[in-house]
């Protein structure tokens, strides 16, 4: 059975019922002084999380079913609000954290593991201070799978079974959205926040897509949606923001918050992507996404919580932190954007058969650039075989004009392992043409 969302004055009135509505702040109660992002409690939660023990907690394993009883078990420390009722629920049920669905994966069928997994999600809630706007929702997510020992998309498939532990994927988007949850503990803005962590994201976004469509709370009740994927890498002061211009004003207010020590912000205004931030996007909400970029450990087993910049994550927990005190505690409602969407903007996840393997890094802050620029060519793979260097420009991919990830990602696949393939680049101001042998992705 379906359970139903709860509408906004019914959510108010569950908590205000609660223990933690007394910390609300009314008249005459002194708000607790600010407290600063802590960076050593950061780092703890990544090698916690990162650690062999969830070994790497792949969606439908004993360990991610592990991490999600953490998570529950750290929410339970915080002292949030539980909001997820027992299905089905007698009539003294007590809420709890754990949203429990059974996921459907075409990607794991493909890699031969079971297609239907028991999983879930992990919710709780921060009541907001203001009664008139407590029934009114900033949702903080994070995504806490990674890919086990099975190499489901795994660019490593030469370490065979080792354990991917997914220190800054995403166990750095988890530990973010636990320090916001104590930060924003302590001193409840105006709005509530809600904080999940969702499953599923590396087989499909299979826990935000069922939060979204199973929400404990009104969807037309939440104001944005703030996502963490890979927020532990920050190198050069450079952060990428996606879904800037998924309302009017959101700009504007991620430019605010930006004070001194200031990131190099790298903003983007598309509401999609492969990340939990588009389940939300699809529902017509507001969304950011915040992202230190890709690197060279990424879905490798190499990606270890001793790689981590933990004060570079407390920097990024500061800035999400002032963002959403302005979205929670602002006067009025987000004016949302709808922009264009197309499948490629989705991903390659759905896509059949056997997927192509090329082995470059593409920047993705070059958003300027009129073509796709590589940040790095992979050892031994088909780019470096076929004389691709690091910084150029892709323009051309199979006769087919490249200018941007989208537009390559879907001239790519129209190709299959084992094809050859022109590739046009910009190389120091020069047109130059290679061509490749295609590999077949690891995974």
């Amino acid at each position: 059975m379906t359970r139903r969302s709860l509408r906004p004055a019914a959510l108010a009135a569950l908590m205000a019922a609660t223990p933690l509505a007394l910390a609300c702040h009314g008249a005459g109660v002194p708000v607790p002084a600010r407290t600063a992002p802590d960076s050593a409690r950061l780092a703890a939660d990544v090698r916690t999380l990162a650690g062999d023990a969830f070994a790497g907690r792949l969606t439908g394993t004993p360990g991610n079913d592990s991490a999600r009883a953490w998570i529950a078990d750290r929410f339970r420390a915080l002292a949030l609000v539980p909001l997820i009722r027992p299905q089905p629920c007698p009539a003294d049920c007590a809420p709890g954290y754990e949203q429990r669905f059974v996921a459907t994966s075409a990607v794991a069928r493909r890699a031969g593991l079971p297609s239907e997994m028991p999983t879930g999600n992990v919710v709780a809630m921060i009541p907001g201070r203001d009664p008139a706007r407590r029934g009114q929702v900033v949702v903080l997510g994070a995504h806490f799978d990674h890919l086990g020992r099975a190499g489901v998309n795994a660019l490593d498939p030469e370490a065979r079974d080792a354990i991917r532990n997914g220190a800054d994927d995403n166990a750095s988007g988890v530990a973010t959205i636990l320090e916001l949850a104590r930060l924003l503990k302590a001193r409840p803005p105006a709005r509530s926040v809600a904080i999940v962590a969702f499953t599923g994201e590396e087989l499909g976004l299979l826990g935000s897509a069922w939060f979204v469509d199973h929400a404990p709370f009104a969807l037309d009740s939440v104001q944005a949606m703030l996502n963490f994927d890979m927020v532990g890498r920050l190198r050069d002061d450079r952060l990428m923001v996606y879904g800037t211009a998924t309302a009017t004003e959101l700009a504007a207010i991620v430019d605010s918050a930006n004070i001194a020590p200031a990131f190099r912000i790298v903003a983007i205004g598309d509401g999609t992507g492969p990340s939990d931030h588009a389940s939300f996007y699809l529902k017509n909400l507001p969304v950011l996404h915040f992202f230190t970029d890709l690197h060279d450990d990424y879905h490798r087993a190499t990606d270890d919580a001793e790689r981590i910049n933990a004060a570079g994550m407390a920097r990024v927990v500061g800035l999400a932190e002032r963002i959403t005190r302005t979205l929670a505690d602002r006067p009025s409602r987000l004016t949302f954007v709808r922009g264009p969407v197309t499948a490629s903007r989705m991903g390659a996840t759905t896509r059949r058969g056997p997927q192509p393997y090329l082995g470059s890094v593409p920047d993705m802050g070059a958003v300027e650039t009129k073509g796709l620029r590589l940040s790095a060519i992979r050892p031994g793979s088909p780019a470096e075989a076929g004389g691709l260097k690091e910084g150029d420009v892709i323009v051309e991919l199979g006769g087919k004009a490249i200018t941007d990830l989208y537009t390559y990602t879907d001239a790519l696949f129209a190709y299959a392992p084992g094809d050859q393939v022109e590739i046009v680049v910009l190389r120091a101001g020069a047109r130059v043409t290679v061509r490749v042998t295609l590999g077949r992705r690891p995974g």
